[in-house]
């Protein structure tokens, strides 16, 4: 089931950190999204995705474009709760919202995980200024290409939109974590 071009759907959050309010993605129609999914424990989200996202933050107007974090766990869930996130956030510098995915209380993926289809960590999500996902990547995104993607999507009018693609492989692997990314179970 593919997502792409589909209006994106609301984050099921426990918690938000980094920000007084709880954050509606409806609510950020007009800008373009960058929603990044990690896991702290994720040896990848933490060499590459989240200083990525802090990169992508730093990079680009925050009138134009969103950064939002969504810590969803779906490994190590006793060691991962939100004083443990609200530690690691302190410590790594992140300024970005970052919302804490529900668990589901009869599997070990959380909510959103699920609703989005994310095969693992780190993940990214580009949402254009409608509201509609046109970007769905699991693992590490060269900045570059990741920098490009971002700049289509920004400069985009209603009139010139056209399906954003990308000739970045996904590499399959086994349920564990690589130096790329963490599949989920």
């Amino acid at each position: 089931m593919s997502l792409i071009n589909s209006i994106a759907p609301e984050l099921i959050t426990t918690d938000w950190l980094n920000t007084d309010t709880a954050i509606d993605l409806h609510s950020l129609c007009g800008k373009v999204v960058f929603l990044h999914s990690f896991q702290m424990l994720c040896p990848s989200c933490v060499t590459h995705g989240l200083p990525q996202a802090s990169a992508v933050r730093n990079a680009f107007s925050q009138q134009e474009l969103a950064v939002i974090g969504l810590h969803t766990v779906f490994e190590h869930h006793q060691v991962m709760g939100k004083a443990a996130l609200q530690a690691f956030i302190h410590e790594y510098r992140l300024s970005f919202p970052i919302a804490i995915d529900m668990p589901d209380p009869h599997s070990g993926i959380p909510l959103s995980m699920q609703k989005y289809g994310l095969r693992g960590t780190p993940s990214i999500l580009l949402i254009d200024k409608k509201g509609r996902i046109r970007f769905h990547h699991f693992g590490h995104i060269d900045d570059l290409k990741l920098g490009y993607i971002l700049g289509q999507l920004i400069a985009e009018t209603h009139a010139t939109e056209k399906p954003v693609t990308s000739d970045i492989k996904q590499t399959e692997e086994a349920n564990g974590c690589n130096e790329f990314s963490c599949n989920r179970p």
